[in-house]
């Protein structure tokens, strides 16, 4: 049964990993929810619940934690990937859904946007139809990446791509080369596919290799100036557009 009223949950977006770049809003949920829920791999601590110990500090009376059951350890399109975490998920849902039947509120943190590329979606898929579920949207990472590189994206009527690293690589190679400007997201483990797909693309020179944008480690430099083939999660390649400039 759909239950209407007040909020009872919320996903919360709080950007790229700077503290400062969190909406009022968002803070405010912080402050007030009765559990933050953070997704996170199994003995870390999440990078958006990170990102709100630094506004809320540290509260394990309020926190749930939403541990992967598998990150990079099989290909997402594969049998063990796929039905462990929709098993996740749904175990998730049900495990948040019981915390609001119980009365209380709660918040579920996103690093980012929410609704780019995030995992609150999956959950929000399965208990916005049976709960009031609010989204606060949040600075993401592509546009801390760029705005922090000083580097503009998008010219005059400059078409902006945003591609998974994932995509084979003559897909990736065939979409680089067919835009004006692009961020490939989900780099990892696919760095040295994505950088052969720029090359045949013809875009190593103005591609910026951006990794963990806004925090206190972050790296920017020409992707032309990265000799290793190393990657976090937490990091993306910029290709400026180049359209009309006036």
């Amino acid at each position: 049964m759909t239950v209407s009223g007040k909020i009872a949950l919320y996903g919360v977006g709080l950007g790229p990993g700077d503290p400062s770049y969190v909406t009022v809003k968002a803070r405010e949920i912080l402050e007030t929810a009765d559990r933050l829920v953070h997704f996170c791999k199994q003995g870390q601590r999440g990078n958006a619940r990170t990102i709100a110990d630094r506004l809320v500090g540290a509260d394990p009376a309020r926190e749930i934690a939403l541990v992967y059951p598998v990150t990079t350890e099989a290909p997402v399109d594969a049998a063990a990937y796929i039905n462990p975490m929709a098993a996740f998920y749904a175990a998730s849902a049900a495990r948040l859904a019981a915390e609001v039947d119980n009365g209380r509120l709660v918040a579920i943190l996103c690093e980012g946007d929410p609704f780019f590329y995030g995992s609150l979606m999956h959950l929000w898929r399965r208990l916005a139809p049976l709960y009031p579920f609010e989204v606060i949207p949040g600075i993401t990472g592509m546009s801390g990446a760029w705005t922090l590189a000083a580097a503009p994206i998008t010219w005059g009527d400059d078409i902006l791509t945003v591609l998974p690293g994932t995509l084979p690589e003559a897909e990736l190679a065939r979409r680089l080369g067919d835009t004006d400007a692009a961020v490939v997201m989900k780099i990892g483990r696919n760095f040295p596919k994505v950088r052969r797909a720029l090359a045949a693309a013809g875009l190593i020179e103005r591609a910026i290799y951006v990794e963990r944008a806004s925090m206190s480690d972050q790296l920017i430099l020409r992707l032309a100036d990265k000799t290793d083939d190393e990657a976090p999660y937490f990091s993306m390649i910029l290709v400026p557009g180049e359209g009309r400039r006036l």
